[in-house]
């Protein structure tokens, strides 16, 4: 059967995540594979898997997710693209469709990620087309937080910043690059303003980034000094770095190949 690679954006206010849930709730909480399979069984005919290049935490929003799936030889000249974009909800979209090798696989053969976290630097108000979009920290000290970021970047034991719930042969990922924006000195009075961090990797550990910019913004509080990140580093304990950012101010933005 001929394999299909799409490109897919979403914002994950409404989702319960990427992945199907398996649950006995009388009312579970729609997930984007399952919206997209929703669409590819009504087509074909017959339930097919749609293979995420990874899954996004309920809430968590995507502009670059990767996924593909097998379809009947029979469908392979149809307009998927149009197709799942007039029947799926405003909320998510298919940005492109192309057929790939047959042995192609959206998770297995990903070499890296990019992900990206804004802030909004004010306490005072959101902006209501934010709110989806950003944690509301209030004013942060930007230096010590690049200051922290810089003890981040690197091959290291991410033991500490990772949450359970998934079976996997080793913590160790090399973070290539955190950066920000904008670049930069950032006022550090109540200035309402966005800041955009993007943090690109050769993968990333359950809701790992959300547990790096927590750490990032406890710095950029004074709760947690720079140099307190390679302590919690090479502890390898998650008790010890406890603070997660909500899940509304992520989004996967790219997945390199």
């Amino acid at each position: 059967m001929p394999r299909l690679k799409i490109l897919v954006a979403y914002v994950g206010t409404n989702y319960c995540g990427w992945q199907i849930q398996n649950t006995l709730s009388r009312r579970p909480q729609p997930t984007i594979q399952e919206e997209l399979e929703r669409i590819v069984e009504r087509v074909t005919g017959s339930p097919i898997r749609v293979f995420g290049s990874g899954r996004t935490d309920s809430g968590v929003h995507a502009d670059g997710q990767v996924a593909h799936f097998d379809i009947p030889e029979a469908k392979l000249d149809m307009d998927w693209q149009r197709t799942f974009n007039s029947m799926l909800p405003d909320d998510i979209a298919v940005l492109s469709v192309e057929q790939v090798a047959d042995d192609f696989h959206s998770r297995k053969d990903a070499t890296g990620k990019a992900y990206s976290y804004s802030l909004w630097l004010s306490k005072r108000y959101t902006p209501p087309r934010l709110f989806p979009f950003v944690w509301a920290t209030g004013p942060l000290d930007v230096a010590a937080m690049d200051a922290a970021a810089a003890h981040l970047v690197g091959t290291h034991d991410f033991s500490s910043f990772q949450n359970v719930g998934t079976d996997i042969e080793t913590t160790v990922r090399t973070i290539l690059g955190i950066t920000r924006t904008p670049l930069g000195t950032v006022p550090t009075e109540d200035t309402p303003m966005q800041l955009t961090w993007r943090f690109e990797a050769d993968g990333f550990l359950k809701q790992m980034v959300r547990n790096l910019m927590g750490t990032l913004v406890a710095c950029g509080t004074g709760k947690l000094s720079p140099d307190d990140v390679p302590a919690l580093l090479t502890a390898c304990d998650r008790t010890k770095a406890p603070c997660t950012a909500p899940a509304q101010g992520l989004s996967l933005t790219q997945v390199y190949y």
